[in-house]
């Protein structure tokens, strides 16, 4: 799927470059796929796919190290 119709990058773009270089920004990410932002209506949805992209490189297997999954099983701590 298009993410980005100004430099026509596709999500799976976007993942392969989350995968296969220490891109941890949407401009690194822009960068590493040889171009730069241009009216910026993609950038939510790229670091939405970063985030997707480096939750799963975390932790494939969705332990309890996973921060979106402690965060739902682990009770919440009171002072």
């Amino acid at each position: 799927m298009i993410v980005c119709s100004c430099n026509v990058l596709s999500d799976k773009e976007v993942r392969a470059a989350v995968h296969t270089s220490a891109s941890r920004t949407a401009k690194q990410v822009y960068g590493c796929l040889g171009c730069s932002a241009e009216c910026g209506r993609c950038a939510r949805t790229i670091r939405k796919i970063m985030d997707e992209a480096l939750t799963g490189a975390t932790c494939a297997s969705a332990c309890a190290c996973c921060p979106k999954k402690a965060s739902k099983t682990a009770p919440a701590s009171r002072p």
